[in-house]
């Protein structure tokens, strides 16, 4: 299955996939807000996204990474913010390529690791995490602010 660096020529695709995450996580935008969103990433640069394609050429699924810096490490890093597969797609090794795509485009940045949080009732999602080797934080707790 083919998974390439997505581009301006993918948004629309993208914008439906983004849309079915956002359900997913039970967040309700309207999609000239999400194809917007993903249109400003891709014109800045500001994230890598990379789009899983069927046999047929469908896109199937995404994941989405920002560059940061851990200060503890001393080193560039990448946040793993967003990884979906359409629910007809799913158990078919999609979501585990784009994983692999995404440590592969880590590795090749030099990063010194990936870093992702997912919902706490996401059991598969945690399942395939761990078993690509990602080790579940215990000694950190994650914090959100909200900003108007």
């Amino acid at each position: 299955m083919p998974i390439h660096s997505a581009t301006v020529a993918d948004l629309d695709e993208l914008a439906m996939l983004f849309a079915g995450y956002l359900t997913f996580y039970q967040v309700d935008k309207p999609l000239t807000a999400v194809r917007d969103f993903l249109a400003d990433r891709l014109r800045r640069g500001d994230s890598t996204l990379l789009l899983a394609r069927d046999g047929q050429g469908v896109a199937c699924g995404f994941v989405q990474l920002y560059p940061f810096y851990s200060s503890l490490a001393l080193g560039q890093a990448w946040l793993l913010s967003d990884l979906y597969v359409r629910e007809a797609a799913r158990r078919q090794g999609i979501g585990e390529a784009l994983m692999n795509a995404a440590r592969a485009h880590a590795e090749a940045s030099g990063a010194c690791g990936l870093q992702l949080e997912t919902a706490k009732s996401n059991l598969p999602g945690q399942a395939l995490y761990e078993r690509l080797g990602y080790v579940r934080d215990k000694a950190f707790y994650t914090y959100w602010l909200s900003l108007p």
